[in-house]
């Protein structure tokens, strides 16, 4: 677990060092076609990846290999033909960043991880054999081949000067319940998943403004109870440094705005999200509210 936390804050000092930088040009093709979803649509696993050559040595497949995958000219596999390969995912250790982030995670859908494209080059009656021409990481025995369908690239929003203070703008709210790899600390040019989809109006290309309240709780694991306004918290009264007042809460301060990422892709109740600005660290629980 030590290591899992430590992991995603040389990844922050690699994705989220240049925190205010942003272009208005399109996403890089790797991130489009290696960004993951999150849905409760369902997924034929019956084209998937039998195993591969030097399979006597080797039990997963990188880019420009070959695979051997489970359907062929018997059920319209031609060669030329392009799949992506998924797999569905699940987070190891089941450990909870935020409250609830589990059971919503659930209710989203499944994960699905992309790994890569592949072309046949040898479609034979039962069995294709194809060659990985893009991998975003490593392909194994089992991964779901699913129809190459071009995905859109979202356009990037000019560069603006991020209100960090801005107020609630009353458009839908949700949450940042999850990220690729399941890491609890994200910054910019990474991905991350939110409950708010295609179910509920959002679209590819919408952005989303990410955002913290003042002294929340739902953070379980970074956050010293009450350490905001200092109410008698973990460690008793005040630490020396006073007291906010009793009067003073989430509800009636103001917030923190942390960035902002534009969906790239959708589920049902659920949006693949490119953190495209940030000013500091962002984690899974902290809020996201449509621009």
């Amino acid at each position: 677990m030590r290591g899992k936390f430590l992991l995603t804050g040389i990844l922050l000092g690699l994705s989220g060092g240049s925190l205010l930088a942003q272009s208005s040009a399109q996403p890089f093709p790797n991130d489009v076609y290696c960004s993951g979803t999150v849905t409760s649509d369902a997924v034929s696993h019956d084209n998937h990846v039998i195993s591969g050559e030097q399979s006597d040595t080797k039990v997963v497949f990188e880019q420009n290999d070959y695979i051997f995958v489970s359907r062929g000219t018997s059920h319209g596999v031609k060669n030329g033909d392009e799949f992506l390969v998924i797999r569905p995912v699940e987070d190891a250790t089941r450990y909870e960043w935020t409250k609830w982030q589990n059971a919503i995670l659930k209710k989203m859908g499944t994960v699905w991880e992309d790994e890569g494209r592949v072309r046949v080059v040898d479609a034979r009656p039962d069995v294709s054999i194809a060659h990985i021409e893009h991998g975003c990481g490593y392909l194994q025995r089992g991964d779901v081949l699913v129809p190459f369908v071009a995905r859109p690239e979202p356009a990037l929003k000019p560069t603006a000067k991020l209100d960090r203070f801005a107020p609630l703008s009353g458009k839908p709210l949700a949450m940042l319940i999850s990220s690729q790899k399941f890491f609890s600390q994200v910054g910019r040019n990474d991905f991350v998943y939110v409950n708010l989809g295609s179910g509920q109006g959002v679209k590819i290309g919408d952005y989303f403004r990410i955002f913290r309240y003042t002294g929340t709780q739902h953070e379980t694991v970074y956050q010293t109870r009450n350490y905001a306004f200092d109410l008698d918290g973990d460690f008793g009264p005040t630490y020396g440094f006073g007291t906010g007042g009793k009067k003073w809460n989430w509800s009636n301060v103001p917030r923190e705005v942390l960035g902002e990422g534009v969906v790239t892709r959708t589920g049902p109740n659920s949006a693949t999200v490119l953190i495209t600005l940030s000013n500091r660290e962002i984690y899974a629980g902290d809020y996201v509210e449509l621009e």
